[in-house]
Order: structure tokens, then sequence, then C-alpha cells
């Protein structure tokens, strides 16, 4: 199948697939099975701490967001969990620890840097640079390449002719 069919047919698919997925949600409301927003501590105090830690803390399964801002299960159990720990009284710092202790350093959103996030903090770096360093040593040796590439006689002499006609016009 060619690039461009195969492209097409993808983005075909992927508006079904959304359209299936946006008329699927409105009935899995009027059902009751959809899930309802976890209750909101009674404080106000209470849940913008609650949200302060939380967006500190990246979340396991989605990965790319906050526990804040996520609404996978997991997310909404370590809310509850930072809830219940700071109505027992615990401070940011023990909760953060606790999470680190339990999770690993993945778990915040922004790592510290130590040694074993060395890498995570510097990969990105290092692998644009051998990209960049990759890219400068292609277009070298392309280069080397045409400059020393020769033409044959019969090319030479074709491309002699071709020029005299355009000179002629």
């Amino acid at each position: 199948m060619p690039r461009s069919k195969l492209r097409t047919f993808s983005a075909s698919v992927l508006v079904a697939l959304a359209a299936a997925l946006a008329t699927a949600q409105p009935a899995a409301a009027q059902t009751g099975t959809s899930r309802m927003a976890p209750p909101m501590a009674a404080d106000p105090a209470l849940e913008a701490r609650v949200m302060k830690i939380a967006e500190e803390l990246r979340c396991l399964v989605c990965q790319n967001e906050t526990i804040a801002a996520s609404h996978a299960d997991l997310a909404v159990d370590l809310r509850n969990q930072i809830r219940l720990k700071l109505v027992a009284g615990q401070s940011e710092r023990q909760i953060l620890d606790f999470m680190v202790q339990r999770y690993g350093d993945f778990v915040l959103y922004r790592p510290p840097l130590k040694a074993t996030t060395v890498l995570l903090w510097a990969g990105p770096f290092v692998l644009l640079l051998v990209a960049g360093a990759a890219l400068a040593l292609n277009i070298r040796k392309r280069r080397q390449a045409l400059a020393t590439q020769a033409l044959s006689p019969e090319q030479a002499r074709r491309a002699h002719q071709l020029l005299d006609q355009t000179e002629a016009n």
C-alpha cells in the first residue's frame, strides 16, 4: 500500500475511533457508569495543600502529568493518601519523602539532580549533541564525495554540449 494511502487510511481510522469515543461518553454518563469526581475536603485550605503537593508528584499511570491533573485511579488514591497524611499532621516534606521512598525519584515531577538521575537530566542534551555530530559527519562525507567525484570524458562532452545549446538559445 503506498504511503499516501496508508496515511489517509490511518487518519480515517483515527477519526472514526474519535467519533465512536465521543458518542460513547455521553451514553456512559446517562447510564450512571461514568466515574464521579472525587469529593474535595471539607476544608478548602486542606484541599489547596493537597493539590500543592499533588502538583509535585508524577502520575505513575499517565507519566506525563501530575497526580493533581490526572484522573487515573492510582492518582485519585494518591491524592486521598496525601489528604489523610496531612490530616494526620505530616508535613509536605514528610509526604514527599514517603512517596519517593515508596515509588522512587521517578514519582517526583521534577526529580533532583543526583548521581542516579543525571542521565534523566543530561540525556536529552547528549542525544541532541550525538544527532548534531552525526548530521555534521554525514554532510561532510557527502560534500567530500561530491568534490572528489569526477566526470567521465563522455559525461564532460555531454555537459559541454548541453551548455553550448543553452548559450545558443
